[in-house]
Formats: C-alpha cells, sequence, structure tokens
C-alpha cells in the first residue's frame, strides 16, 4: 500500500470525526458541508481501494493475507457511506455522533490496513 495515502485517509477521518463531534457537542445536526466532507473521506477511501486492488493483482501480498487485506479495504470504503446514511436517517445531534463515530471507525481500520500490509 502507499502509505501516505493511507495516513491521508486517516487523517481526514479523523478531522471529519472532531468536526462532527464539534457538531454534537453544539446540539447540532449533520449539515450540507458535512456531507461534502464525507464525500472527500470516502473518495479517499475509494482511491486507497482501488490502488490496493491493483497492489494485488500486480502480484504484491500482504503480510496477513489477501482475504483480511480484501475485507479491511471494503470496510474501509463502506465505513462513511452507511454513517452518512445512518446520519440521515437520524436528523437531530445523534447523527452528527454516528458519523464522528464512523470517522474514528474508518482511522482504526486505516491502522489495521497498514499491519496487514505489512507496515
Amino acid at each position: 500500500m502507499i502509505d501516505a495515502l493511507t495516513l491521508a485517509v486517516g487523517l481526514t477521518a479523523l478531522v471529519l470525526a472532531a468536526w462532527c463531534g464539534f457538531a454534537f457537542s453544539r446540539d447540532q445536526a449533520t449539515k450540507d458541508w458535512h456531507f461534502i466532507g464525507m464525500a472527500v473521506v470516502t473518495l479517499l477511501a475509494v482511491i486507497q481501494l482501488a490502488v490496493g486492488v491493483v497492489r494485488l493483482v500486480g502480484g504484491d501480498k500482504p503480510h496477513q493475507g489477501t482475504t483480511i487485506f480484501v475485507a479491511y479495504l471494503l470496510g474501509s470504503a463502506a465505513a462513511i457511506p452507511a454513517a452518512a446514511f445512518m446520519s440521515l436517517a437520524e436528523r437531530t445531534r445523534w447523527g452528527s455522533a454516528t458519523v464522528a463515530a464512523g470517522a474514528v471507525i474508518l482511522a482504526v481500520l486505516e491502522v489495521r490496513l497498514y499491519d496487514i500490509w505489512g507496515g
């Protein structure tokens, strides 16, 4: 994997978590700006998914197994869209908390992806 991309996804996820956590603390639901942030983080995660698949097809192998690596890649790409969908269903401050939690989960998944690849 590309270490800089993994770091970028993890850091942007943590920024999104802090931003949505701040909205939660101010008793605000997710706004359009939050969804733009979610789109940026999701785009980075999808780029990482594509890079990971290309590296696998190119013959590179993760140290801890291909199946678990692909599962974590798919989970990383789906974490923020799932949180965004749930925040649309809950248009209160708890929607912001859901996105913040999803973003923290994505950051943890990034650390695990780095470990699985052999970092």
